[in-house]
């Protein structure tokens, strides 16, 4: 007979032990509990999406006579979607493979070797495995798992990341990291800004490396893997696997289709999804859009996603670009520094693009 969770049972089993939401799952789960029901608002119509149809950026072709038409192409996704796929991008596509091969692998390992990653008592400040986003905070939990590892150094990952994982997360880091740069580049130049290295790496200080699993759900239409965010960086590097289930909302009448519409991101062998942060919203004067974005659940098969989250400086202050402030003749958001946002930001349950208001000066 398949178990029945409620909320007194529900945390000891899916946090505190260990087992997450796959755990529940494997048990043999057979009703979606009441604390991952969503409310009908939330709750995700893949029928009522279309699906983003425009082909991947090329990145290879930055470097040659097409460099204008990329560099076009890159501008015009973060003002108005503010995601966009690559290839070309520099990481390898066998290297794409073995990551996903190995989160699958994490996942599946016995509760007790992923517990001991719980926040309480990970013995790594930068390892931190749990569930949803915010549980303590959130009125519907997240149909997710997840293991997020902290880079500060080559040698600290290597002795800290979990050992099923390191190898492949650090290289995955590694290699996309002159990705970004580029991408800063490209939409720090179409501002009027030419970048030094020294404001680039200020930008992309701090970086993460998340691993998550969406295990299959009896009821995909009740429940959110993810839900409605924007991501709090600079920008988001997301290796999707096969499945799918990535959804993001237009936020102005554009090309890519109407306000308030979800476009789902199709995935595509090889290529890796960029998406930009509420900081190139902010530093942009809101000429960029950081994307608003949730991810649906499945019934038929699990699913793992692979993020790399590049964050500013911790002491960083943070405010728009006084050439576009210039040109706009004012700011829509005040200087800050971001321990500041990142404290409000992960204080909160996920709420749409809420976290900006953090930095919003209200005209009113």
């Amino acid at each position: 007979m398949a178990p029945s969770f409620d909320n007194s049972n529900l945390f000891n089993f899916v946090v505190r032990d260990g087992n997450g939401v796959k755990g529940m799952v494997d048990a043999g789960l057979s009703t979606v509990p009441q604390a991952y029901l969503q409310p009908p608002k939330e709750r995700i119509d893949k029928e009522a999406a279309r699906k983003h149809g425009l082909p991947p950026i090329d990145l290879s072709k930055l470097d040659g006579p097409e460099h204008d038409q990329v560099t076009e192409q890159i501008v015009r996704a973060a003002e108005n979607l503010g995601f966009f796929q690559v290839v070309n991008h520099g990481v390898p596509v066998e290297l794409l493979e073995s990551l996903k091969d190995a989160a699958h692998n994490f996942f599946g390992l016995p509760s007790e070797k992923k517990a001991v990653y719980r926040a309480e008592v990970s013995p790594s400040p930068l390892v931190k495995y749990g569930t949803s986003f915010m549980p303590q905070k959130e009125k519907a939990l997240e149909w997710k798992d997840y293991i997020s590892m902290q880079y500060t150094n080559d040698d600290e990952a290597r002795q800290q990341w979990p050992a099923e994982i390191k190898d492949a997360s650090l290289e995955y880091l590694r290699t996309s990291m002159s990705m970004v740069r580029k991408l800063l580049q490209v939409l720090l130049g179409n501002l009027g800004v030419e970048p030094e290295d020294s404001m680039i790496d200020v930008l992309v200080d701090k970086k993460m490396v998340n691993m998550n699993y969406y295990p299959t759900c009896p009821n995909p239409d009740l429940t959110v893997g993810v839900g409605r965010h924007s991501d709090m960086g600079t920008l988001t590097i997301l290796l999707q696997d096969g499945i799918g289930g990535l959804y993001v909302k237009i936020e102005e009448d554009s090309e890519f289709g109407k306000k308030g519409e979800w476009v789902e991101i199709p995935p595509v062998a090889g290529a890796l999804v960029i998406n930009v942060g509420d900081m190139i919203q902010i530093l942009s004067n809101g000429k960029y859009k950081s994307a608003e974005h949730r991810v649906r659940t499945t019934s038929t098969k699990s699913r793992v996603s692979i993020p790399i989250f590049t964050i500013p400086n911790a002491m960083a202050k943070i405010a728009p670009l006084p050439q576009v402030v210039e040109k706009d003749g004012h700011a829509l958001y005040r200087e800050f520094v971001l321990a500041d946002y990142m404290k409000n930001f992960f204080g909160n349950a996920h709420d749409g693009k809420k976290s900006l208001d953090f930095a919003s000066i209200n005209d009113s």
